[in-house]
C-alpha cells in the first residue's frame, strides 16, 4: 500500500476545493466533493452532525481502538491570487482564498483515510478511524462547537495535520481565545448646527480602542489582543455616528486567564460607553481552548517521519521554489514555521543548508506556548491529539499571505501533502498494532488536565442553536 496509487485522485480533489475557496459554514462544494469521494471507498457517511451543515462524520472499522483524523477546507475571505503568479493577482471569481493551505489539509486526510482503509479490510479486527469533516477553522471555531455537541467523545486519538515551510511535529501549546462585538449605540445629530445633542458612538469605539492599547501594557507576555472597526457609523463627517462597532480578538493561556482578560476589556468599552454618554452591547462570536500537547504521541509521530521518505523535488519545482524565494527576500532563511520551539539560530542552518525545506526539525518536549490559537484546542481537552507539520510552501513564505495562495495547488505542495498522508497512516498503524501507546497517550492526557472535565467556552444559549 502506498499514497501514490491516489496522487491523481487526491491532486484532483486539491484543486477543486482550492478552486472553491469556500469560508467557514460555507464549504458546501467541499463537503459534497469530500463526502462523495468517502462514501465512494465504502466510508459510512454522517452528515449535519452537530446541526452544523458543512461538519460531516466519516466511519470505518467496527472495533476498538477509534482514531479520529480531523479534516480541515476553509479558506479566508480577502485573499483570492490566482495558482503558480509570482505577482498579487486576485482571481475574479471569486473573493476567497487559501492562505492557510486547508483545502491540502482536507485532501491529505482523505489520502491517509483511503490507506487505512485498505489496512483494516485486511485485519478487521485492529480498530477503527473516523475522518470529522470540521469546518470554520478560521474564524468560526468550527471544532469548538463540535466538541460541546459531544462529537469527539468516543474516539481514543485525534490526529491532524498542517501544511508548513517544513517538516515537523506539534510542540507545545497554543493560546486560547474569544471573540465579541463591541456595539455601540448613541444619538445622530448635525455636527455642525447641534453637535451638542449628539452622542457619538464612533468615539466610543475610537475611545475603547485607546484604553485597550494602555491594556497592552500590562498584561502577561503571552497575551494578546486583536481589533477590526467593524462599522464606523457611516461616511458623511456631518453626522454625529448613532451606530458604530469593534470586533476583539482576546488570547491568553488559558480559558480562564482569557475570561479574565476578556472582563478588563469589557469594563474599558463601558468606561468608554460612559464617558460618550452612549451604551454599549457585547455580543459573543466564538472562543476556542488552548491546545493540550502530548509528547506520547509528538514522539510517535516524529519516530515514524524518520521512517517515510522525504519528498525528492525535481530541477522544475526547485526552480519554482527558487522564484517564490526572490519575491519574499533575502530573509527567507529566517522562517519560524508554525513551531517556533527550536533555536532560532540551528533553524536558520538547517533552512540554509536545505533551502527546499527537505529536511525534519529536530524534536524535543518543551514547555513552549505559541501565541497563534486553533479550536483543535478543544479537541485536545478531550482526547489526545497530535498535529505534524508537512512542507508545502517556500521557505519564508508566510501564512494568510497571497503568495502561499498561489503555490496551494503546485506539485511540490502536492508532494508535502502526500508526505503527510504516508506519515499519518503508518501512525495509525503503529497505534492499532500497540494500544500500549493510546493508554499511555491517555494517561499524559489526563495528568496534563489534572483529571478535569471539558467545558466547552461557548455560552450555552449559543450551543443549542
Amino acid at each position: 500500500m502506498s499514497i501514490h496509487q491516489y496522487k491523481h485522485l487526491l491532486q484532483s480533489i486539491n484543486s477543486q476545493i482550492w478552486s472553491f475557496s469556500e469560508i467557514g459554514y460555507q464549504e458546501f462544494q467541499t463537503v459534497k466533493l469530500l463526502t462523495r469521494t468517502l462514501a465512494s471507498y465504502g466510508f459510512k457517511i454522517e452528515k449535519n452532525i452537530a446541526g452544523i451543515a458543512t461538519a460531516f462524520k466519516a466511519t470505518y472499522g467496527h472495533q476498538k481502538p477509534v482514531i479520529g483524523l480531523l479534516a480541515e477546507y476553509d479558506a479566508l475571505s480577502g485573499l483570492s491570487q490566482k495558482a503558480d503568479y509570482l505577482k498579487y493577482c486576485p482571481r475574479e471569481e471569486t473573493h476567497n482564498g487559501h492562505g492557510c493551505g486547508h483545502h491540502l489539509i482536507g485532501t491529505g486526510i482523505v489520502g491517509s483515510a483511503l490507506l487505512i482503509k485498505e489496512y483494516i479490510d485486511l485485519h478487521p479486527d485492529c480498530g477503527s478511524i473516523v475522518i470529522f469533516g470540521c469546518p470554520a477553522e478560521e474564524n468560526g471555531a468550527g471544532k469548538t462547537y463540535l466538541a460541546g455537541a459531544g462529537v469527539f467523545d468516543q474516539i481514543d486519538v485525534a490526529l491532524t495535520w498542517h501544511p508548513s515551510t517544513m517538516n515537523t511535529v506539534m510542540v507545545g501549546s497554543m493560546l486560547a481565545n474569544c471573540q465579541y462585538y463591541f456595539r455601540f449605540h448613541g444619538l445622530s445629530s448635525h455636527a455642525g448646527a447641534a453637535p451638542e445633542k449628539g452622542r457619538s458612538a464612533l468615539d466610543a469605539v475610537e475611545l475603547m480602542d485607546i484604553g485597550v492599547n494602555y491594556l497592552r501594557e500590562h498584561m502577561e507576555m503571552t497575551d494578546r489582543i486583536h481589533y477590526a472597526i467593524t462599522n464606523t457609523g457611516g461616511i458623511s463627517p456631518n453626522v454625529v455616528q448613532s451606530e458604530a462597532e469593534v470586533l476583539y480578538l482576546i488570547r491568553s493561556r488559558n480559558n480562564q486567564s482569557v475570561q479574565k482578560l476578556f472582563e478588563r476589556v469589557s469594563n474599558i468599552a463601558k468606561g468608554a460607553a460612559l464617558m460618550t454618554d452612549t451604551t454599549v452591547d457585547i455580543v459573543f462570536d466564538k472562543a476556542v481552548s488552548n491546545v493540550i500537547p502530548n509528547d506520547t504521541l509528538a514522539t510517535l509521530v516524529y519516530n515514524v517521519m524518520q521512517t517515510v521518505p522525504l519528498p525528492q523535488y525535481n530541477t522544475e519545482e526547485k526552480q519554482y521554489i527558487n522564484n517564490y524565494r526572490k519575491i519574499i527576500g533575502d530573509d527567507w532563511y529566517q522562517d519560524l514555521g508554525l513551531i517556533p520551539a527550536f533555536q532560532l539560530d540551528d533553524r536558520q542552518k538547517l533552512c540554509q543548508d536545505h533551502p527546499y525545506g527537505d529536511f525534519i526539525l529536530p524534536y524535543s518536549p518543551q514547555d513552549v506556548i505559541e501565541t497563534a490559537s486553533s479550536d483543535m484546542g478543544d479537541v485536545s481537552q478531550i482526547v489526545p491529539l497530535i498535529q505534524l507539520h508537512c512542507a508545502c510552501f517556500c521557505l519564508g513564505t508566510q501564512p494568510h499571505s497571497w503568495i502561499q495562495v498561489a503555490q496551494g495547488t503546485s506539485s511540490y505542495a502536492i508532494k508535502g501533502m502526500l508526505y503527510a498522508s504516508e506519515v499519518l497512516y503508518q501512525t495509525c498503524i503503529r497505534l492499532f498494532e500497540d494500544t500500549n501507546i493510546i493508554l499511555q497517550a491517555k494517561h499524559e492526557q489526563k495528568k496534563r488536565t489534572q483529571n478535569q472535565e471539558y467545558v466547552c467556552p461557548i455560552p450555552k444559549k449559543y450551543l443549542n442553536q
